[in-house]
């Protein structure tokens, strides 16, 4: 059994692992175009030029630079007086940089994978892995520095380049059942997962050499280690999800940036692998689930004439979130003992048609009443219009929820945006490429969250919701938060998360209150990137 100080080395691995997969491509990248150089011979440049001299679509290129941020080998300023970003190199520029060829085999890898499904262990793609493994574990012949610094940088891009090796492939056995529980609990051949028992048990010696197995003969069986990562696969997945994104990122910064409009291929995501971003992303809700079982429990326990007639879930994912509240309510209140005579209307929306499948199958599974429909986060009008048209359900008399959400909203620049004022957000923001001021991602938040209040006055908004940082504090905390991870794959997808601090400003400032005694923050502390938060109009807080 693994001490707590071993679970949390290995907990920093992961998280490294998650940097790593996201690094990889954007050092490698801007190393190929000479970006990297062009800072170390000017020091400090602004983001305007170096988009201007290198042809980059600026709101990308700003992304994949905070990024660089984020791992310590970068300064960012951002002036949102004088909407302007600046790079300046530090003291680890020239000597993290130096060693950003060694990402070039590993982003060649995410390249190849294309033409290959995550779905399924195939040999061409593995045999490249087995290679890049090969010289990941001999440090690609590099003797180790002599200077604790240059060495304490080697390791991390090393642990990066780890990422990439162990990321893609802990999801592809998560989603392919190998981490059930009886391949946990006793011990498997190579035969007994996978027709092609040659190539997979080299895989399965890989995991070998990094002591997730210990062999015996022809069988595997599990080290703790290996039951660490087994049962975290799914914090994986949102970050791989994303490979798609990823492995065309030379492509996203210094090409089109609309090559992932997917509006002319009949609205199927091309730029994400939605079902494993459902899976990943419905795992890792399962610990911040628990928190708000609090809320529920007391608002239905109360009198009936005073609990809302169900729940909408707009972004439902695969329906977690839905099917948990059921339960909580069904078992654990006085709601739950009356269903026969008050049944609770339950609401999933979702703008992705593949989640609303997900999300039918897995409540019709679970025996559990649902109406499932299509809906967009930012037409709460429409919503509420369908809902009455089509089924007699009033919107307001609903409790609004949502997990990590409202930063996914599609962009819709403010309207009336003058004297907005000037935000405090250091956050990277584009969409289709180009950069977007952040005082008015900050605008454009307030201007969506008003379209909800109408909607809310009644049973209020719990939201949980996903939290940037600023890059100098992530830096500081590496293997202590996912914070690079979230930053690069949201900003490449034209998603908007901001640090908690001005989200929760945000909200105040259209007059939405959180209840104070049901606030949490993960973690507790300054690196928190997941707030949980039951909004009411200031006039209707208790």
């Amino acid at each position: 059994m693994l001490s707590k100080q071993e679970k949390s080395i290995l907990r920093s691995k992961l998280f490294r692992h998650l940097d790593g997969i996201v690094t990889c491509p954007a050092a490698h990248v801007l190393h190929e175009k000479g970006i990297t150089n062009y800072l170390l011979e000017n020091k400090s440049v602004s983001l305007t030029d170096l988009s201007s001299l290198f042809k980059a679509n600026d709101g990308y290129l700003n992304v994949a630079l905070r990024t660089l941020c984020s791992q310590g080998w970068l300064i960012q300023h951002v002036d949102n007086s004088n909407n302007s970003v600046r790079f300046k190199i530090n003291e680890n520029s020239t000597v993290a940089f130096s060693y950003f060829h060694l990402y070039k085999e590993a982003f060649l890898l995410l390249k190849f994978t294309e033409a290959y499904s995550i779905r399924k262990f195939e040999s061409e793609p593995f045999l490249k892995l087995e290679k890049l493994y090969h010289n990941f574990k001999n440090k690609f012949g590099l003797s180790v520095p002599s200077n604790p610094k240059e060495k304490e940088i080697l390791e991390q891009i090393l642990i990066h380049i780890e990422g990439i090796i162990v990321g893609p492939t802990i999801v592809l056995l998560g989603m392919s059942g190998m981490f059930h529980k009886y391949f946990m609990q006793t011990k498997f051949s190579a035969d007994e997962f996978h027709k092609d028992s040659e190539n997979f048990s080299r895989l399965l010696n890989i995991l070998t050499d990094l002591n997730w197995f210990v062999k015996t003969n022809e069988s595997y069986e599990f080290t703790d280690k290996g039951l660490f990562f087994a049962r975290r696969a799914s914090a994986y997945g949102v970050t791989v999800s994303y490979i798609p994104t990823l492995r065309k990122l030379d492509k996203l910064i210094f090409g089109d940036p609309t090559m992932f409009d997917t509006a002319s291929i009949h609205n199927e995501e091309i730029h994400v692998d939605r079902e494993m971003n459902v899976w990943g992303s419905g795992g890792a809700h399962a610990a911040y689930f628990r928190v708000i079982d609090e809320i529920i429990i007391n608002l239905f326990n109360k009198p009936i004439d005073e609990q809302p007639k169900g729940i909408l879930d707009v972004g439902c994912g695969n329906g977690a979130f839905l099917k948990h509240l059921f339960n909580v309510i069904e078992n654990q209140t006085n709601r739950g003992k009356v269903l026969e005579d008050y049944p609770l209307l339950l609401i999933g929306v979702d703008y992705n048609e593949s989640a609303l499948k997900i999300t039918r199958k897995n409540l019709v599974q679970a025996d559990i009443w649902a109406k499932v429909i299509w809906g967009d986060i930012g037409n709460p009008e429409a919503m509420s219009n369908d809902l009455h048209q089509k089924y007699g359900i009033n919107l307001s008399d609903l409790l609004n929820v949502r997990t990590f959400l409202d930063h996914n909203r599609i962009w819709q620049k403010p309207k009336n945006h003058t004297n907005i004022k000037v935000t405090s957000s250091t956050g990277a923001y584009a969409y289709k490429g180009k950069r977007l001021n952040n005082n008015l991602v900050i605008e454009s938040l307030k201007q969506h969250f008003n379209k909800w209040t109408p909607y809310i006055s009644k049973f209020g908004l719990l939201l949980i919701e996903l939290h940037t940082s600023i890059p100098e504090l992530v830096a500081k905390n590496l293997g202590k938060t996912a914070a690079t991870a979230y930053d690069a794959t949201h900003g490449y997808s034209d998603q908007y998360i901001i640090e908690l601090d001005e989200y929760m400003k945000t909200m105040g400032e259209i007059g939405l209150v959180s209840d104070k005694n049901t606030f949490k923050k993960f973690p507790n502390s300054e690196l928190a990137t997941v707030s949980v938060n039951l909004f009411k109009p200031k006039n209707k807080t208790q």
